[in-house]
C-alpha cells in the first residue's frame, strides 16, 4: 500500500484547511518568478475557506493567461502616477520639460483630488467631480483637459498591462477647450518692435526670430556651424532649454538600501525624507503678507508638510540648468534666409567678434549666434524680460513671447506667401496646425471684400444683365 503524498509539486497552490491563530484561512499561489529571478509566491488570507479558494482560482486563472500583475494590493493613483513619470515616460523619450509640467499638474491637481484612491476603485463619477471642482476654482478648460489627458494616459498603460480592468477617464468627458489665444502683431507693430531693438546688443535676435518664426529656445540655441551665410541655409536643429533641477542627495541612500534588499516602500520613504531634509531651510511655512514686495509674480503658497522641492539648493543636484536639446519637431528643420537677413547676421557676427576680443579670457566659446557679453547662453527668463522692455519701448501692450511666431505666419500670409511654404518655415508636419497658428489679416479680408463688391455690386447707372456681346445660356 502506497503512502499518501504530502509534498506539493512545484507551482502547485497550497491551501490551509484550518484557520490560523488569528482566525484567518491561508493559501499560497506560485505566480512565476520576480525580476530578480526569485519565486513569486502570493500569500492570501481570508476570513472563510471559500473566499480563499475563490481567490486562489482567480490568481491561477490570471497566471494561465499570463497576467500576473504585481504582488500586493493595486497601487493608488499617486503611486501609479509617480511610477509613470519617473520610469515609463523617461524610458519612452518624453521631453524633460514635458515631464516637469506633468509633475506640476500632478502635485497641484491630481494628487490632492484622486491620489489616495486605489486605481481599481477610482470611478468616472470621482473624476467628473474633480474636473467640475477645477472649473469652479477658475481653472481654464484647456488646463482641465490637460489634467484629464495626463491621468487618462497613465491609466491606458495600466489597462494594456491588465493591472486594471478599465480606464475610468474614458467615461468622464473633459470640458471643451475652445480656440486658443492666437494674437499676433500687425506689420506696423512688428516694425515698431524691431526699431526699438535696433540699439540693443542682440538686435539681430529679434529680427531673425520674428522674420523666421522661431521659438524662443530655437533662437537662443542657434549656433554658427549650423548657419551658411553664403547660401542662406539655417539649420534649426537644436534649442536651448532650462531644465528643472532634481535632488541627488537621496541617490546614495536608495542605492545602499537596495543593495541590502530593503523593500521598495522603505527605500522610497527614506529618499523622500532625505530630500525633504535637504531643503529644510528653504521651506516656506507661512503665507506672504498682503502687501508683499519680495515676489514680482504671484506669491507661492506655503510648502506642504512633506515638501520635496527646492532641489536647486541641493549640493548634489542633477539634471537641471541650461542644456541643448533637439527641437520639438521629430524631423530636422531648415529655414532659408533672405539676403536682408544674411546681411544683418554678418554685421552681428562682426560685432560679436569685437565683443569676444574685449571679453578676452572671460569669453566662453559655445559657438552661439546670440549670447551674453562673455559668450554664455542667454537665459530664457532674461530674454523674456527684454521682450517686455521692447514692447514697452514700442508703446505696445504686454504680449506673450510666442506671439512672435504667430506674427511671422500672419505677416507672411498677408505678403502672399503660400500656406504650404509657411508650414515649412514653421516646421509643422500637418498643415492644419499651420492654419491654427495663422488668421486672415485685415488687409486680406478687406481685399477679399473689395473683390466681391466689384463682382456683385454695379455702380449707379450701369446696365444690368449680361455684358454686351454675350448670350444668355439656354435653360
Amino acid at each position: 500500500m502506497t503512502e499518501p503524498r504530502t509534498r506539493k509539486d512545484n507551482g502547485e497552490s497550497w491551501i490551509r484547511e484550518t484557520p490560523n491563530t488569528r482566525g484567518y484561512y491561508e493559501a499560497k499561489v506560485w505566480m512565476g518568478t520576480k525580476a530578480n529571478g526569485r519565486p513569486d509566491r502570493r500569500h492570501i488570507q481570508r476570513k472563510t475557506l471559500r473566499a480563499v479558494k475563490a481567490k486562489v482560482r482567480e490568481l491561477e486563472k490570471a497566471r494561465e493567461e499570463g497576467v500576473t500583475g504585481k504582488p500586493g494590493k493595486p497601487p493608488t493613483v499617486q503611486q501609479m502616477m509617480e511610477r509613470h513619470l519617473t520610469v515609463i515616460l523617461p524610458s519612452r523619450g518624453r521631453a524633460p520639460r514635458t515631464i516637469a509640467d506633468y509633475w506640476s499638474k500632478c502635485r497641484n491637481d491630481i494628487f490632492p483630488r484622486w491620489g489616495g484612491q486605489r486605481i481599481d476603485r477610482l470611478l468616472p463619477e470621482h473624476i467628473e467631480d474633480g474636473l467640475a471642482e477645477m472649473l469652479a476654482a477658475g481653472h481654464a478648460p484647456s488646463h482641465v483637459r490637460k489634467v484629464h489627458s495626463i491621468l487618462s494616459s497613465a491609466f491606458e498603460v495600466q489597462v494594456a498591462r491588465r493591472n486594471v480592468a478599465r480606464n475610468p477617464c474614458k467615461h468622464a468627458e473633459a470640458p471643451a477647450a475652445g480656440e486658443g489665444d492666437l494674437t499676433s502683431l500687425t506689420q506696423q507693430e512688428a516694425l515698431a518692435v524691431l526699431d526699438a531693438a535696433g540699439q540693443r546688443p542682440n538686435a539681430a535676435r529679434w529680427t531673425i526670430g520674428l522674420g523666421c518664426g522661431l521659438r524662443q529656445g530655437e533662437a537662443l540655441g542657434l549656433r554658427w556651424p549650423y548657419l551658411n551665410l553664403d547660401t542662406g541655409e539655417m539649420r534649426v536643429w537644436f534649442q536651448i532649454q532650462r531644465l528643472t533641477w532634481a535632488h541627488g542627495c537621496g541617490d546614495a541612500i536608495g542605492k545602499d538600501m537596495k543593495e541590502h534588499g530593503k523593500p521598495a516602500a522603505a527605500i522610497a520613504a527614506a529618499v523622500a525624507a532625505a530630500e525633504h531634509a535637504c531643503g529644510g531651510e528653504h521651506h516656506k511655512r507661512k503665507p506672504c503678507p498682503k502687501k508683499c514686495s519680495r515676489h514680482t509674480r504671484a506669491c507661492p503658497p506655503p510648502c506642504p508638510a512633506d515638501c520635496r522641492e527646492h532641489a536647486r539648493h541641493c549640493k548634489k543636484r542633477k539634471g537641471g540648468g541650461l542644456v541643448f536639446r533637439e527641437i520639438k519637431e521629430k524631423r530636422k528643420k531648415t529655414v532659408w534666409l533672405a539676403p536682408e537677413f544674411t546681411a544683418i547676421l554678418r554685421e552681428h557676427r562682426d560685432a560679436q567678434y569685437l565683443q569676444r576680443v574685449t571679453a578676452d579670457t572671460e569669453w566662453e566659446d559655445s559657438d552661439l549666434v546670440f549670447c551674453q557679453w562673455n559668450g554664455k547662453p542667454i537665459d530664457p527668463r532674461r530674454d523674456w524680460g527684454e521682450w517686455g522692455a521692447l514692447l514697452g519701448a514700442a508703446g505696445l501692450p504686454k504680449y506673450r513671447l510666442h506671439v512672435m511666431r504667430h506674427s511671422a505666419a500672419s505677416i507672411a500670409l498677408e505678403e502672399g506667401v503660400l500656406l504650404s511654404v509657411v508650414q515649412e518655415m514653421l516646421g509643422h508636419s500637418d498643415v492644419r496646425m499651420t492654419r491654427r497658428y495663422t488668421h486672415v489679416g485685415k488687409a486680406l479680408a478687406q481685399d477679399a471684400s473689395s473683390r466681391m463688391g466689384r463682382a456683385l455690386i454695379r455702380p449707379p447707372g450701369a446696365a444690368s444683365g449680361p455684358k454686351t456681346g454675350t448670350k444668355p445660356d439656354d435653360r
